[in-house]
C-alpha cells in the first residue's frame, strides 16, 4: 500500500485548477452524504443489531482503511465530516433515498464538468482507492484554509 502523501500527491495532480478544486470542496462531501443515504436505505438481516445498517458498514470499512495511514489527525478529520452526515441521515429519515439519489447524481454531474475544466481524468480512473482519497484530501484542503495542518508528509 503507497502512503497518503504518496496518494495526495498524486491526486493532487489532477485538482490544480482553482474551479475545480472548488467544486471539489463541495461535490465530495455531497456525495459521501448521498452515498451514505444510499446505503442506509438497503435492507439489512433481521439478525442484525439495531444500529448496523450498510452505511455503518461502509463507514467501519472506510474507517480502518483510514486507520491504516496511522495518522490521528487524518482519522478525526474524517469522523468530523462523517459523524454530521449519519446524524442528519437520521434525522431525514426516511425521507433520505429519493434525496439522496439526486444528490448523488448532480454532485457527479459537478465532479465531471470540474474535470473537463481541469482538463484531466478524475483520479479513480487509475485507482478505485482515489474515491476514499478524495475526501481526505478536500477534508486535508479544508482544514488547511481554518489554519489546521493534518500532517501529511512523506
Amino acid at each position: 500500500m503507497r502512503t497518503l502523501a504518496a496518494y495526495m500527491d498524486e491526486y493532487s495532480e489532477s485538482h490544480q485548477n482553482p474551479t475545480n478544486i472548488l467544486i471539489h470542496k463541495v461535490c465530495v462531501p455531497a456525495i459521501m452524504f448521498s452515498l451514505l443515504g444510499i446505503f442506509k436505505a438497503f435492507p439489512v438481516p433481521e439478525s442484525w443489531p439495531m444500529w448496523l445498517d450498510w452505511s455503518n458498514v461502509l463507514i467501519i470499512l472506510a474507517l480502518i482503511y483510514y486507520g491504516m495511514f496511522k495518522n490521528i489527525r487524518v482519522f478525526s478529520a474524517m469522523m468530523v465530516l462523517i459523524i454530521p452526515m449519519i446524524l442528519l441521515l437520521e434525522l431525514l429519515r426516511p425521507r433520505f433515498f429519493i434525496l439522496s439519489v439526486l444528490i448523488f447524481v448532480v454532485a457527479w454531474i459537478g465532479q465531471f464538468i470540474g474535470h473537463k475544466i481541469e482538463g484531466k481524468k478524475p483520479s479513480f480512473f487509475k485507482d478505485l482507492f482515489f474515491l476514499l482519497i478524495g475526501p481526505v484530501w478536500t477534508m486535508n484542503s479544508l482544514s488547511a484554509q481554518a489554519g489546521i495542518d493534518l500532517q501529511i508528509k512523506n
